[in-house]
């Protein structure tokens, strides 16, 4: 799925260019202001509806609630956010704010994302009932086809040599998180912007290697990951979601939302399973397929770009909330395998907040048949989710380890994740 196309020409065609006066979040209010294009874009929609408007002060007093610090919370007013957004537009995720000392890398970039999105996703009474996903204005348009933008222009960015350079790789280098010292990764020397290093390739197939190659009920891992559980589908081709990230004690989730409204597999994994897995940032964002088969159906839909986000004042961080739910309301892309033995299962790479790319290989279309371990496509910038669709027949089950009673281990692309078949 390439970026969504909702900026025009003009202004995306400007963006690429910084304005001249831009200042932090910390700077002083008298300076004179020259906004960047997608700030000036977001000024304009609160001109032209003060509703907007009213709502993001409202989200920014709630946050400000929740995190009174102005160290962690910098922006306490609405011309703060405008500040704040065109610090963040031109900035790699670890530098739109100032993070504790300490803090590794990849907990840095983690922090500016889940940052950008805590100031966005306060629940707020007037949009209760509304049909959202969630009571926020992330999820509230204009707002949101807003947020869809401002993810163009910053991935922009990501895409120009000013966003990597030798401090940023040996930063990213000297974290063990990200295995750069694993011999892992191509060469470093073809990574001159940062999207380029966040969809590095392997060095080699053999340092990712395929469990079981020839058992076709051997699932294995899409990504590097950590699976998040697995969730029965019902006969009405919902999974049901106690809790979740409404305000509602049990929630159902409809398989339809994550195919395209004319898909003839729209109800093909009723009484089936349904697994999700999280990619954190410093995680290989290449995907690949978990089994294979012949491609029966490939789609992408441009729809949120959001995140749930809470501040955990004794850790002094900013947590991502990974439940299960907010994956049916978001930017997605999708291929249909039939495994033949197994029936169908749906591979759904998910771009979870600013990861608003989901791009598919050249050779991932209708009709062509994929070996497990193939690649599928990849992600640009950000931390990543991973659906897997299985059908009844298919009697899977997560084998993946356990790290402790209640949450999966991280593994590696090409590891034991699952079997169809039933489980000795």
């Amino acid at each position: 799925m390439k970026r969504a196309e909702s900026i025009p020409s003009i202004l995306m065609a400007i963006a690429i260019a910084a304005v001249a006066g831009v200042y932090s979040a910390c700077g002083s209010q008298e300076e004179e202001i020259s906004h960047q294009p997608v700030t000036l874009q977001l000024i304009e929609l609160i001109e032209s509806n003060a509703e907007v408007g009213e709502l993001l002060e409202e989200s920014i007093a709630l946050a400000r609630e929740a995190n009174p610090d102005p160290e962690t919370n910098p922006v306490q007013s609405l011309d703060d956010y405008y500040s704040f957004i065109d610090r963040a537009s031109r900035s790699l995720p670890q530098d739109m704010i100032d993070c504790p000392p300490g803090l590794s890398m990849r907990d840095q970039m983690l922090q500016g994302i889940c940052y950008f999105y805590f100031l966005v996703s306060q629940p707020l009474p007037e949009l209760e009932d509304k049909g959202l996903f969630s009571n926020s204005i992330e999820y509230y348009e204009p707002f949101a086809s807003w947020l869809r933008d401002f993810a163009v222009v910053q991935g922009q960015y990501m895409d120009t040599e000013e966003s990597w350079g030798e401090e940023v790789y040996l930063e990213i280098y000297n974290d063990a998180e990200y295995g750069m010292q694993d011999d892992w990764y191509e060469d470093p020397s073809n990574w001159n912007t940062f999207n380029r290093f966040f969809s590095r390739y392997l060095s080699s197939p053999d340092v990712r290697p395929v469990a079981s190659p020839d058992d076709a009920a051997v699932v294995v891992s899409p990504a590097d990951c950590v699976p998040q559980g697995a969730w029965r589908i019902n006969d009405d081709s919902e999974i049901e979601v106690e809790g979740g990230l409404t305000v509602k004690l049990q929630t159902f989730y409809s398989i339809h939302d994550l195919l395209k409204s004319d898909s003839e597999y729209r109800d093909a994994f009723a009484g089936g399973v349904l697994t999700h897995a999280f990619l954190n940032v410093s995680d290989y964002h290449r995907y690949h397929f978990a089994a294979g088969g012949e491609i029966v159906e490939k789609a992408s839909l441009t729809r949120n770009v959001a995140l749930e986000v809470s501040w955990d004042e004794e850790q002094g961080k900013y947590i991502p909330l990974d439940s299960t739910g907010w994956q049916f309301s978001q930017t997605l892309g999708y291929v249909i395998v039939d495994t033949d033995d197994f029936g169908l299962v749906a591979l759904i790479p998910m771009g979870m907040a600013m990861v608003s790319s989901v791009n598919f290989e050249d050779c991932v279309a209708e009709g062509n048949t994929c070996e497990k371990g193939d690649m599928l496509g990849y992600f640009l910038f950000g931390g990543s989710d991973f659906i897997m669709l299985f059908q009844d027949e298919a009697g899977f089950e997560i084998t993946a380890p356990m790290e402790n009673e209640t949450e999966y281990g991280h593994i590696l692309m090409g590891e034991e994740y699952g079997r169809m078949g039933g489980v000795e």
